[in-house]
């Protein structure tokens, strides 16, 4: 029976494989509903919060920060997506923008827009500007679905392709650690996924256009992954980068994309 579960599903996936992305228009292999990624990303960002000290935002300047700067990210996605006619694709998301007192340096986004910045991350951007493209880069590999081809390719590896459903059903704890570590969750993942340098960049090249839009001066960027790779230099690297290439060409196409980003940027109050 489940092999027969296995090839319907692998055989779903393929006639799903071709569907474009929204932002790029170019074809990529998602194996995932978004929707039940979305269902249990709700879940698990909850058991995160729940079980970590989130920073309240009322009253702290960098829980305030937080919130600010991702309701104006958010805003920068729904009109740019509304420019293009794609408000349909952000069907789903429910923006929830949260930080963690923990001194890991790093972010993620789950599915759905469920953000969370560590307070880890704050002494390395320095400031707001740097923190935005912190948190437009990683919104920026949920809405091209990067963590859907992570896991999708982590379910076929690990679990035999089964459905997500099935996977949940029969292996939940094997299933939801796929999960966290397809969207770089915790310390405490036995095993993030890497993404690849060409989604490393996808995510870079419109988190800088988030960025922008957002009224922050994206050439913020190019000073936080200065200084992101020298916290790696001769160490481990943080949190952050465990999953994200430092080499020193990322900072070059970080300037290839700027003037793309700089046609965006209008400073909040001009």
């Amino acid at each position: 029976m489940i092999q027969k579960i296995t090839s319907v599903f692998i055989l779903a996936a393929f006639l799903v494989a071709c569907s474009k992305n929204a932002l790029t228009g170019k074809n990529q292999l998602t194996l995932l509903p978004e929707g039940e990624l979305q269902t249990m990303a709700t879940q698990e960002y909850q058991n995160f919060l729940s079980t970590n000290k989130v920073v309240a935002a009322s009253g702290n300047r960098d829980a305030e920060m937080v919130r600010r700067v991702g309701q104006r990210i958010t805003r920068a996605v729904e009109t740019y997506y509304a420019d293009k006619g794609l408000t349909d694709k952000l069907a789903g998301f429910k923006w929830e923008y949260n930080l963690v007192n923990d001194a890991a340096v790093n972010a993620w986004c789950m599915p759905g827009g469920k953000i969370v910045i560590y307070t880890g991350i704050l002494p390395v951007t320095q400031n707001e500007a740097a923190l935005a493209a912190v948190m437009g880069h990683e919104v920026s590999h949920a809405l091209l679905q990067h963590g859907n081809q992570r896991m999708s390719q982590g379910l076929l590896q690990q679990l035999g392709g089964v459905a997500l459903s099935v996977a949940v059903a029969n292996k939940p704890a094997e299933t939801q650690n796929l999960f966290l570590g397809a969207y770089g969750v915790g310390s405490n993942v036995a095993v993030i996924l890497p993404f690849s340098r060409k989604h490393e960049l996808e995510a870079d090249r419109y988190g800088l256009i988030w960025t922008a839009m957002a009224g922050y001066n994206p050439q913020e960027a190019i000073g936080l992954w200065e200084r992101m790779e020298k916290l790696s230099n001769g160490q481990k690297p943080p949190e952050f980068m465990s999953t994200h290439p430092a080499e020193g060409r990322r900072i070059d196409q970080l300037n290839k994309y700027m003037p793309e980003a700089m046609t965006y940027y209008k400073p909040v109050g001009k």
